[in-house]
């Protein structure tokens, strides 16, 4: 039986990118979620705050430098595998 699980191990490797990439995306999801709505919470529903001084939302900032690791991580776990 330990045999059988050693028998390709570049095929565990190529298995174990894909699903840390999941990971990745799921947490890269859930966490951009919770910033968009702390963001709304804060910034937009208080009367005091100026959409001006501010004009874009400190979120794309997060989700563009997180969503750069984000294509890297994927480039990593799918785009090895492909012959070429």
């Amino acid at each position: 039986m330990m045999a059988e699980k050693n028998k390709n191990p570049e095929l565990q490797k190529r298995l174990r990118r894909k699903t840390v990439f999941k990971y990745h995306a799921l947490i890269y999801f859930v966490m951009n979620l919770l910033f968009w709505t702390m963001w709304y919470i804060t910034f937009k529903n208080n009367p005091g705050s100026d959409p001006e001084k501010f004009p874009v939302p400190w979120p794309v900032w997060v989700m563009l430098g997180w969503g750069v690791a984000l294509y890297i991580n994927y480039t990593s776990a799918y785009k090895k595998d492909k012959p070429g």
